[in-house]
């Protein structure tokens, strides 16, 4: 078995085609399907199933591909080793948001790392909290920018910022006349979420399951819910840092919410085996510069990570 094979079996996988592989990888179709065949019939197990069409991955083959990229990514870090500071600022750099956090640091990473880190091509995408979790284990990302606790043994986990949750409220709701909104009052009617699809949460509802990430905007983004308000009436909860990325007109309906004062941390999550630590100070010093400084978690610094 050897890297190079490892290579070629994640490049099938991603290209569901032997021979859209074999030409990213620089072969024929014929030494890419003689190299994957020696791999099969060394580990005697049947990685993909040619006769599906598009190329498909078999169950075995699956964790094989899954193990192989924790491998070729742990090479990756030993070579990362040896290179110098200006080396270890350039190349890709990929990393996973949740929905509502990308609008409000991708932007400002772009911009930072376009001034100050040219030389590393930032890669953003946005996903849901358990695919971050899942493809930072299958080293399939640099880094995942999520909701915490994390609650996860394979994972580090970096708090970055605290940010309160608002109330967006409808002219037309009781509530608009008031200065701020208790907890309690917010239970007492219903309220627009995304946590498990669109849908007003009836009165009461909320108590019960609290006013956390996973419950209010997981899978969705807050410009519906406020559109949804707008549209509609009603009231909806949003995180701190979105409420300037709406017009300024809209910023009349929003309201703080007390007694107590629901929010979030947003973290930085990277493997535990991850050394790449130039890049990780890269992130946080971006970060930095996008979120004001009250909602810096106090924790956020530049330190070695524990190898």
């Amino acid at each position: 078995m050897t890297l190079q094979q490892l290579r070629y079996i994640i490049a099938i996988d991603d290209f569901r085609h032997f021979g859209k592989a074999a030409e990213a990888c620089g072969l024929t179709q014929s030494t890419l399907s003689l190299m994957v065949k020696k791999l099969e019939e060394e580990l005697d197990v049947r990685i993909f199933d040619r006769d599906a069409h598009p190329v498909a991955t078999t169950e075995i083959g699956r964790r094989v591909i899954d193990r192989a990229k924790v491998v070729l990514y742990n090479v990756e870090q030993i070579a990362l080793m040896t290179k110098s500071e200006k080396e270890l600022l350039s190349g890709p750099l990929k990393i996973a948001l949740i929905s509502t956090v990308s609008p409000v640091l991708v932007p400002g990473m772009f911009k930072y790392f376009g001034s100050n880190y040219p030389s590393i091509s930032l890669q953003t995408e946005e996903m849901l909290s358990s695919t971050i979790k899942d493809k930072l284990r299958k080293a399939e990302v640099d880094m995942g920018i999520l909701a915490g606790p994390l609650n996860d043994p394979d994972l580090l986990e970096i708090p970055l910022y605290h940010e309160r949750f608002m109330a967006y409220v409808s002219p037309d709701n009781p509530a608009f006349s008031l200065e701020s909104i208790t907890a309690d009052e917010l239970y007492e009617q219903p309220i627009w979420i995304i946590g498990d699809g669109l849908r007003k949460m009836a009165p009461g509802e909320m108590k019960e399951s609290g006013l956390n990430y996973e419950c209010l905007f997981e899978g969705g983004r807050v410009g519906i819910l406020i559109q949804v308000v707008n549209d509609n009436g009603g009231i909806t909860i949003i995180p701190e840092t979105h409420t300037d990325l709406i017009m300024y007109s809209q910023q009349r309906c929003l309201r703080p919410i007390v007694d107590p004062v629901p929010g979030r941390t947003i973290s930085l999550a990277i493997r535990s085996d991850y050394i790449h630590e130039a890049k990780l100070n890269a992130v946080v010093d971006a970060i930095k510069h996008i979120i004001p400084g009250i909602m810096l978690d106090s924790v956020i610094r530049k330190e070695r990570l524990a190898l």
